[in-house]
C-alpha cells in the first residue's frame, strides 16, 4: 500500500509539473494556437495523424502543414480540393505518409465535415449507437472515415496506418491522443467533446510510454497494444478512476526527455 502511494504522489506531483509552459515539443502546442472549436478540432486531428517518429520531424512536418493551411485550419478544409491539394502538398513527405496520402487524408476531412459539420458529431454518433463502448466506437469511426477515401479496396497503406483499428489490435496511440485532447479539460487539454466521461479515456501508447510503464509495474505486457493500453490505464484508474489518462502528458514526456521519474 506505501509503495502504491508513493507512485500516485510521483504522478501527481509530475502531473502537475508538466503544465501548460513545459509543452513543447509536443504536438499539442499547435491546437493552443486556436480559440476557435472546428479550428481546434482541425489542428488536432492533423497533429495526432503526424504525431510518429522523431518529435523533431514531427514537429517540423506539423509546423509546414500549418503554415500551408495559412494558420486558419477550417477556413483550409472549407475551400480545399484535390487538384489545390496536390499542388500544395507536393513536395510533403511524413515518414510513412507520401504526398499523395497527404492529399486524400485532407480530401476526406472536408467530406465528413460537409456531412457532419465536424468530427466531434461523427464521433457521438458512432459512440452512442455502440452503447459508450470506446473501443468498438473506435473501430466504427476510423472506418467509416477511411471509406471518405473515396479509394474502396484500393486504399493505400498510409490512409491505412493514419486510422488503424483497434478491433485488430493496434494500441491506436495516435486516435487515443487526439481523443484526449478532446474530451479530457484542463490546461494542456481542450475538453470540447464533453459527452465523453474521462474515465472512458484510453492511454495512447508509444515506446517512451511503454517503457516508463513498465519500469513503474504498470503493465506485465512485452508488446505495445491494445490491450497494454487497457491494462495500463486499469492500473491508472487505481489513482484517479475518474481521469486516469490525465497522467499520460508527464509520463511520455518523462520517457521523451529522458528524465528520472
Amino acid at each position: 500500500m506505501n509503495n502504491l502511494k508513493l507512485l500516485k504522489d510521483k504522478l501527481d506531483y509530475h502531473y502537475k509539473y508538466f503544465d501548460k509552459s513545459k509543452i513543447s515539443p509536443d504536438p499539442l502546442e499547435f491546437l493552443h494556437l486556436y480559440s476557435n472549436e472546428l479550428d481546434i478540432e482541425i489542428s488536432g486531428i492533423i497533429s495526432s495523424v503526424f504525431a510518429y517518429g522523431n518529435v523533431k520531424q514531427i514537429i517540423n512536418t506539423i509546423g509546414k502543414i500549418h503554415k500551408i493551411m495559412n494558420y486558419k485550419p477550417n477556413e483550409f478544409i472549407i475551400n480545399y480540393s484535390v487538384k489545390k491539394g496536390r499542388r500544395l502538398f507536393e513536395n510533403l513527405k511524413h515518414r510513412f505518409y507520401s504526398s499523395e496520402d497527404i492529399v486524400i487524408f485532407f480530401s476526406i476531412l472536408q467530406k465528413v465535415y460537409i456531412k457532419y459539420g465536424s468530427l466531434k458529431n461523427l464521433f457521438y454518433e458512432c459512440y452512442f449507437e455502440n452503447n459508450a463502448d470506446l473501443k468498438t466506437t473506435i473501430s466504427v469511426f476510423v472506418n467509416g472515415i477511411i471509406k471518405y477515401s473515396g479509394k474502396g479496396k484500393d486504399v493505400s497503406t498510409g490512409i491505412k496506418f493514419m486510422f488503424p483499428d483497434p478491433l485488430k489490435g493496434s494500441a491506436c496511440k495516435r486516435i487515443n491522443l487526439f481523443l484526449r485532447w478532446m474530451v479530457r479539460k484542463d490546461e494542456l487539454d481542450f475538453g470540447l467533446w464533453n459527452k465523453i466521461p474521462t474515465s472512458e479515456l484510453i492511454i495512447p501508447i508509444d515506446t517512451h510510454v511503454a517503457k516508463i510503464c513498465k519500469k513503474l509495474e504498470l503493465t506485465k505486457r512485452k508488446n505495445v497494444s491494445w490491450k497494454m493500453a487497457e491494462e495500463i490505464t486499469e492500473k491508472l484508474k487505481t489513482f484517479d478512476p475518474v481521469d486516469p489518462v490525465k497522467y499520460d502528458f508527464a509520463i511520455c514526456h518523462i520517457g521523451m526527455r529522458r528524465l528520472t521519474f
